[in-house]
């Protein structure tokens, strides 16, 4: 059965939301329910194959997902690939921002997902930039046009972690965003499966107006425009099957006000959230860091929300979690928000436990019992709320508050009750399981 569209008016306010659970406030410790929640695979099933490629894509949608996850970055001719992030492959940097090197002078690698520093031909591309403030070292996605993507292989980024997955490193290819869509075209067309879309556009501000290339030119690529045309282009508007979502505030906004209403389309926008409790350091939205270094006009940027961005740089992920700032947020342009786990699940920190039995601790959290306050408060606000990220492996996995290990299909179950609407997560039929033990509804079932 079709579920509804997500968007809907709420009242004479005119605000824009999701359908299904997201206006329904939710007790904590009510039994499980019955309405659909979402299995969203976290860059696809990225717990068993290289993740952001067709085949982890393809095999999440054959272990139960209702939508797949992909991380958007531009090449050099502007064309969306799928990256977790624009940085290909990673190097290591020194104190003082160079570039560390071993005792034959090569770069010593810091993290990869392709084998572009196995490439000679690309070695002099292996450059330092600022990326949301952050010096960073390596190859980035919009230095290469897509012509020298596709001579690239994808790599496990956590091989210590994934070493089955490590396994097939170099055997795929990066995909475009188009190929995303056929693959998911494809599927309907065999299977009758309407398995949804649930792009990430990365580092909008960065792309759009502050970023450069390694020859210095600006990179000067709306991501966010680049989406809504290539999936106006595909015919893969359905807002029943598509979620975007950004970190950032600036670029969902343009989305609502600016680029769907030219394209004609209305598609259900999500803002995420770095860890609000800012337990290991203070998470900030970095468009709104830009633009308060940049003198621009809030204003004219964030329209009502500005009165709540008046810290400028110092704007958290916490201010933005505030009562006020999600209910003007459901007003102005999100239908739902996608906050960190632990911020819904709170934790506690322990003395690793190994729970696995394989001779190291790697478990680190006990959860307390209690529910954080942006569930609730989103609730009120009209949101659905999507948490990231649940993973299998042992070091992500959780004590309950008796000190038992948790599964992470016993995790999704407490996720559920606590009123989460769907969930990320890197083991796709480990989340269709757990919604199963919860009592909830597929939604492709």
């Amino acid at each position: 059965m079709k579920i509804p569209s997500f968007w809907v008016v709420l009242s004479l306010l005119g605000q824009v939301s999701c359908t299904g659970t997201s206006s329904r406030l939710v007790a904590v410790d009510e039994p499980p329910r019955t309405a659909s929640v979402l299995v969203i695979a976290h860059r696809g099933a990225s717990g068993y194959l290289p993740e952001h490629t067709l085949a982890s894509y393809e095999l999440a949608i054959r272990l139960g997902a209702d939508f797949i996850e992909p991380d958007l970055v531009a090449t050099r001719d502007h064309v969306l690939i799928a990256r977790h992030e624009n940085a290909l492959a990673t190097v290591k940097l020194d104190s003082a921002g160079k570039i560390l090197r071993d005792h034959l002078g090569q770069p010593i690698l810091a993290q990869a997902t392709t084998d572009v520093a196995d490439k000679p031909a690309f070695a002099a591309r292996l450059v330092v930039k600022q990326v949301d403030g952050r010096p960073i070292a390596g190859w980035f996605s919009e230095d290469f046009t897509l012509r020298e993507i596709k001579t690239l292989r994808a790599r496990e980024r956590i091989p210590e972690q994934r070493p089955l997955s490590a396994s097939h490193d170099g055997e795929f290819l990066i995909p475009t965003l188009r190929e995303i869509i056929e693959l998911l075209q494809q599927t309907q067309a065999a299977t009758g499966k309407r398995v949804g879309i649930y792009p990430e556009t990365k580092h909008p501000v960065y792309f759009a107006v502050e970023g450069r290339r390694s020859t210095g030119e600006l990179i000067h690529t709306n991501l966010s425009e680049r989406l809504i045309s290539t999936l106006v282009d595909m015919g893969f508007t359905d807002p029943d099957r598509v979620f975007i979502q950004s970190f950032e505030v600036a670029n969902l906004l343009e989305l609502k006000r600016d680029i769907m209403p030219r394209y004609g389309v209305a598609l259900p926008l999500v803002q995420l959230f770095g860890d609000v409790q800012n337990t290991l350091y203070v998470a900030r939205p970095y468009d709104v860091v830009y633009h308060a270094r940049a003198g621009s006009d809030f204003e004219a940027i964030y329209g009502q929300l500005s009165d709540l961005l008046i810290a400028g740089e110092e704007v958290s992920y916490a201010d933005l979690a505030s009562v006020a700032a999600l209910a003007q947020m459901a007003h102005s342009y999100a239908c739902c928000i996608g906050p960190v786990k632990h911020n819904v699940l709170l934790l506690e920190p322990v003395n690793p436990v190994d729970a696995d039995g394989d001779g190291v601790a790697e478990l680190r959290a006990r959860l307390t019992g209690q529910v954080g306050a942006i569930l609730g408060n989103a609730k009120r606000a009209g949101l659905q709320v999507h948490p990231y990220t649940v993973r299998a492996e042992e070091r992500y996995r959780l004590l309950d508050e008796h000190d038992r290990p948790l599964s992470a299909a016993e995790e999704v179950v407490r996720l559920i009750r606590a009123g989460v609407d769907g969930f990320f997560t890197d083991q796709p039929d480990v989340g269709r399981a757990g919604v199963a033990m919860a009592g909830a509804r597929p939604r492709n079932p």
